[in-house]
C-alpha cells in the first residue's frame, strides 16, 4: 500500500529556516514525481515544488523560488523540502504527494494534475 507521511512541521520566525520531511512506503520515489503543496488558512491548495522521477528535475512556484529547495534521498525513500528565508505568508499545512508527473503553469505554478497519492500534511506556521 503506497503511503506519504510529512513531519518537521513547526512553529518558526520570520527569515528562519525549516525541512520538511515525506516519507514514502511502498513504492520506490524515484519512480513517480514528487510534490510539495500547501493550503493556508481559507485559500486554495497551491503547487510549492515538483521533481521529475526520471532526471531528477525540479520545478518551483515563483512564489518561493530561491528559498525552497526540493530533494530526494532514494536510499531513505524520503523527498525534503528545505524551506529559507521564510515569510508569514509561507504558513499554511504542507502536504507531500506523488504521482505520474509534474505540471508546470503558466505564471510560475506548480499544478497537481499529476498527482495521485497524497499524505495527511504537516502544520508550517510562521509568526513572531
Amino acid at each position: 500500500q503506497l503511503q506519504l507521511v510529512e513531519s518537521g512541521g513547526g512553529l518558526v520566525q520570520p527569515g528562519g529556516s525549516l525541512r520538511l520531511s515525506c516519507a514514502a512506503s511502498g513504492f520506490t520515489l524515484d519512480r513517480l514525481a514528487i510534490g510539495w503543496f500547501r493550503q493556508g488558512s481559507g485559500k486554495e491548495r497551491e503547487g510549492v515544488s515538483c521533481i521529475r522521477s526520471r532526471d531528477g528535475a525540479t520545478f518551483y512556484a515563483t512564489s518561493v523560488k530561491g528559498r525552497f529547495t526540493i530533494s530526494r534521498d532514494n536510499g531513505t525513500n524520503t523527498v525534503y523540502l528545505q524551506m529559507n528565508s521564510l515569510k508569514p505568508e509561507d504558513t499554511a499545512v504542507y502536504y507531500c504527494a506523488a504521482g505520474r508527473f509534474c505540471t508546470v503553469q503558466t505564471g510560475g505554478r506548480v499544478g497537481n494534475s499529476g498527482m495521485d497519492y497524497w499524505g495527511k500534511g504537516t502544520l508550517v506556521t510562521v509568526s513572531s
